[in-house]
């Protein structure tokens, strides 16, 4: 178990060829940055969730020194501060998932994504007493695999650098793409009811495992692990017939007009399949949290 605080034990720098050591750095952890001012603030309207980027754990993002996301419930704050997915997540009390807040935030210099996620995780720390570790166990999970070695599904391609993200690529089965930004994946409208799809925009394969991980819409029960051996981004975009019943996956027998199970889905359109196997996995667990005061 590794509690939410690290030890620097080894810092090696490479520059210009040379190796430096940096003592200073030794047994000590890095300066977390932190924002140079920042808002907390209940939210009980009924306006939809808004942030100036996307909070999920992708690498969409806009550049700039403001931290801005309104009427968000708290725990996707705490995803977004671990850049974790839906099913990555233990439990946490119930008012987490239900009640709304609004944090803004200005940062010095050019913070990253990274560095917006550290700062928004100091916020937690600080205004919601929020206190955390990670649990090692070990699990039955799904490995994500190619179905067939050196074979991509229809609708998995490696993403092309010099491609717009508004651009609507053509599958060979003529199904659009969702416009969707660079370095995001996620749950979108589907094409009709009763029927679930993911797409992704120059994300890893490890972004859809996280996606499919603990999935109720997709059936799936437990985490999932990238085990594709794929390096690089790509996009896809994968839709399949909603379970009857959440606790169960429908068998390949029953496909009818509302669409193809997900193990089947999933070979045909991406080339991938899920296996069953046993993992030792890492996952955030919630201590305890606390409700703010407002400003």
């Amino acid at each position: 178990m590794r509690r939410g605080q690290w030890t620097l034990r080894v810092c090696v720098c490479v520059l210009a060829g040379f190796s430096l050591c940096g003592s200073a750095l030794v047994g000590q952890a890095p300066p977390s940055p932190q924002f140079e001012v920042a808002s907390v603030r209940a939210n009980r309207s009924q306006v939809p969730p808004a942030s100036r980027f996307p909070l999920g754990p992708g690498d969409a993002y806009v550049d700039g020194t403001l931290f801005s996301a309104t009427d968000q419930p708290l725990i996707n704050y705490i995803r977004f501060a671990f850049g974790r997915s839906q099913g990555e997540m233990l439990r946490a009390p119930s008012w987490v998932y239900e009640e709304r807040f609004d944090i803004q935030g200005r940062a010095a210099g050019k913070p990253t994504k990274t560095d917006m996620r550290l700062m928004i995780r100091a916020v937690l720390t600080e205004r919601f007493k929020l206190a955390w570790h990670l649990d090692q166990r070990e699990a039955s999970v799904f490995q994500l695999l190619l179905a067939k070695p050196g074979e991509l599904g229809p609708q998995l391609k490696r993403h092309q650098g010099d491609l717009r993200c508004e651009q609507q690529p053509k599958t060979q089965s003529n199904t659009d793409l969702d416009a969707i930004p660079c370095g995001s994946a996620g749950l979108v409208t589907a094409s009709s009811p009763g029927r679930g799809r993911i797409t992704g925009r120059a994300e890893p394969l490890a972004r859809l495992a996280a996606l499919l991980s603990n999935n109720a819409f997709a059936g799936v029960d437990r985490m999932v692990l990238d085990g594709t051996g794929l390096v690089g981004v790509f996009d896809f975009t994968v839709e399949w017939a909603l379970p009857t019943d959440p606790r169960e996956v429908p068998s390949p027998q029953t496909l009818d007009d509302q669409g193809q199970p997900l193990d089947v889905a999933l070979r045909q359109h991406l080339g991938l399949t899920l296996r069953t196997t046993r993992a030792l996995v890492d996952v955030p667990a919630i201590d305890s949290v606390e409700r703010p005061r407002d400003d």
